[in-house]
């Protein structure tokens, strides 16, 4: 009964950190990624879709980023979704290609990104304790019913405190290496 509860906390702490990493991927860095444009949609046919899936996104170089869609008549809608979007970017086009070139961050703006980036990790943190209350409520609850006996109760909130200290180190060490990536020149 413990075992399925940790294995379910687990889960979710797991999954609290891979969607703080997949967050991160969407901050701009002084180089082309093709999350930078993964949280854009476009107006497909009347429908909001993901810029993914309508479109190739390439970085041929460091600093360029290249958006070919599949269809051509995308390319004004794209390039309006990416003025739009709080990117703070200006796409060019040639009619079938949308070129956007990442010009380098300026230092404040870097400050302002490792702002956002530790804010985000923060609120990963938040989602991994509040796993960690409810494993722990869920254990008492258990114990109170007498399903399982204290010392199961002190060993499994013991592990589901080492499961929290490890997705938080895992978080800090992702942090650790996106702000690096942020300040690198």
């Amino acid at each position: 009964m413990t075992s399925d509860l940790l294995n379910r906390a687990e889960a979710s702490m797991k999954k609290g950190v891979e969607v703080t990493v997949r967050e991160f991927a969407g901050v701009r860095t002084g180089r082309a990624s093709a999350g930078l444009v993964q949280g854009i949609t476009v107006d497909y046919y009347g429908t909001p879709t993901p810029l993914q899936q309508v479109a190739t996104v390439a970085t041929p170089e460091t600093r360029l980023l290249t958006i070919q869609p599949w269809d051509q008549s995308l390319v004004p809608v794209i390039e309006k979704a990416i003025m739009k979007s709080d990117l703070g970017i200006t796409p060019a086009s040639d009619g079938r290609i949308i070129r956007i070139a990442i010009p380098p961050l300026t230092e404040e703006r870097r400050k302002d990104l490792v702002r956002i980036v530790r804010r985000m990790t923060e609120e990963g943190r938040v989602a991994i304790r509040n796993v960690r209350r409810d494993a722990n409520e869920k254990l008492k609850a258990l114990e109170k019913q007498k399903h399982i006996s204290e010392d199961d109760l002190k060993k499994a909130t013991d592990v589901v405190q080492k499961m929290t200290d490890k997705y938080i180190k895992e978080l800090d060490v992702a942090l650790a290496g996106k702000e690096k990536e942020i300040l690198e020149f």
